[in-house]
């Protein structure tokens, strides 16, 4: 890249913590003289995304054995040409006692193969899952039932399925809305997504590298992937973390 690495992972790193492309372009003006674009920004966050997503995918997660799931709705533009928005969904997943976001997915719809993609995804970094908690979501009894299998000698689902309809008092799953208080708050900036489900898609896959992996959870008093991860600890012991991903993503392509 033409570009520092330290120019670079600034600007994805203040995008991730709250200002808009445009914002993040202002501020980057105030320190460097040859500024970057907006679109330039916008490519940046895209390509490292995917770049880190891939790497991260990949890891095995610690587990307490129980995790909360759920979905928020977004508004997508159809396309810059044309009025009219697409509703898309969301859905992502957090060990209740880590904070770590352990799959998540930017989706067209809540359909049931949608949930049954993420919960594939959750099942393939860890093997210690035993209860998964949901909303009253009709899709989900059927689905993580059937993605996690029935054991016959035992008689039983190898998964305790909870769920919590807030409508019938049943209360809230606190940790994952929690979490999504703290997208909401980054995404409204964005004042909805304008490009295309894919763009979309690694957007939010960065906001869920940001929230395991450099920002310290208030609750736990520390990043997520410090419990999950533990092994990480020193590979990711430096103040710019985003750098730290990026190297180890490239050894490990």
């Amino acid at each position: 890249m033409r570009n520092t690495p330290q120019k670079i992972t600034q600007a994805v790193d203040i995008y991730y913590r709250g200002a808009s492309l445009r914002g993040t372009q202002g501020h980057l003006g105030i320190f460097y003289p040859h500024n970057a674009s907006n679109v330039s920004i916008y490519k940046w966050i895209i390509k490292y995304s995917k770049m880190i997503g891939k790497f991260t995918e990949k890891l095995k997660v610690f587990s307490s054995g129980s995790v909360e799931f759920d979905e928020m709705e977004y508004h997508r533009r159809k396309s810059h040409k044309s009025k009219g928005v697409d509703k898309n969904w969301f859905i992502d997943n957090i060990d209740t006692e880590t904070r770590f976001m352990l799959s998540s997915g930017y989706s067209k719809s809540r359909s049931k193969k949608a949930i049954k993609q993420i919960l594939l995804k959750m099942k393939e970094k860890t093997s210690e899952i035993k209860v998964i908690t949901t909303d009253g979501l009709t899709a989900y009894p059927n689905v993580v039932k059937k993605t996690f299998g029935y054991n016959l000698k035992a008689g039983k689902y190898n998964i305790e399925h909870n769920v919590r309809n807030a409508s019938r008092g049943d209360g809230f799953n606190y940790k994952v809305e929690r979490l999504h208080s703290n997208i909401r708050a980054r995404t409204k900036t964005m004042r909805g997504f304008h490009g295309s489900l894919s763009s979309a898609y690694y957007v939010m896959k960065g906001y869920e590298i940001y929230y395991n992996f450099i920002r310290k959870h208030q609750a736990i008093k520390c990043c997520p992937y410090e419990l999950a991860i533990p092994e990480l600890k020193d590979k990711l012991n430096e103040p710019n973390k985003w750098i730290a991903l990026i190297n180890l993503a490239n050894q490990n392509i």
